[in-house]
């Protein structure tokens, strides 16, 4: 079976930095990827890649089959994506600000109001639908981004770091919001640092360390021992030191 997204040997270089080395990964329909490293790993750089924002790389990128440098204008229309740092028009309502992200789409109006009425409602924010998004908390801007990102009903999302600012409730919901989706037949490509949610919401993990794909396979697959947590997991693949160690030391006086 062809895999929806199929990367081979993705590389991204900034002068004489390598960000990505020979990257080679394939994603399946209704799959759940867990995208996972350090800072500076190269996480955002994949992402910006697979969406076609950045388009200068080495390698090949094939989306349904097709080499995404020669159909990035209807892919975009296939992807949903929501950035780890992006800016809304806050002089806006979420109501005017998704009809404008709707309109991009080709959305009809009918089809943008059902669609954000039943989202913004399932977040709890349909009373601010109106209210101009310059008084709005984090994790309510956020709430926004994340409906503008599944408005036009995409086949693959990307979220980077899609829980920032939000809440334990809210989290909560975006936990099985990416349940439904997938049971949606939705593939989700996830970028986060919180283990414990990669860990519950993931079908297969991806680490990347310096560039360079490390680890690939399901939280079972990737245990070398019973009940090893993911962060022990993360820990041991990324050679990184002993967290309490690191902090005990960080308080020690003379």
């Amino acid at each position: 079976m062809t895999p929806l997204l199929a990367i081979q040997h993705l590389s991204k270089h900034y002068a004489d930095k390598t960000v990505l080395d020979d990257i080679n990964l394939e994603i399946q329909r209704a799959e759940i990827i867990g995208y996972i490293g350090p800072n500076g790993a190269g996480k955002s750089t994949t992402v910006k890649i697979l969406t076609g924002i950045i388009q200068d790389y080495e390698g090949v990128v094939y989306y349904d089959g097709i080499d995404i440098r020669n159909n990035l204008f209807d892919l975009k229309q296939k992807l949903g994506y929501v950035p780890e740092l992006a800016e809304l028009y806050e002089m806006l309502t979420p109501k005017e600000y998704l009809y404008f992200v709707g309109k991009l789409h080709h959305l009809e109006d009918a089809v943008i109001e059902e669609r954000m009425q039943n989202m913004m409602g399932s977040f709890g924010m349909s009373q601010h639908l109106n209210e101009r998004m310059d008084s709005f908390s984090k994790g309510m801007r956020q709430k926004v981004l994340l409906v503008s990102g599944l408005l036009h009903n995409p086949e693959i999302i990307f979220l980077d770091e899609p829980l920032s600012g939000l809440d334990a409730n809210a989290v909560m919901l975006v936990k099985e919001l990416l349940q439904v989706l997938k049971q949606q037949g939705k593939t989700i490509f996830y970028c986060s640092h919180m283990m414990d949610v990669v860990e519950k919401v993931s079908d297969r993990i991806v680490l990347i360390n310096n560039g360079k794909l490390i680890a690939n396979g399901t939280l079972a697959e990737l245990r070398e021992q019973e009940n090893e947590s993911l962060e022990a997991i993360f820990a041991r693949l990324t050679h990184a030191s002993n967290p309490a160690l690191q902090m005990r030391s960080f308080t020690d006086t003379q």
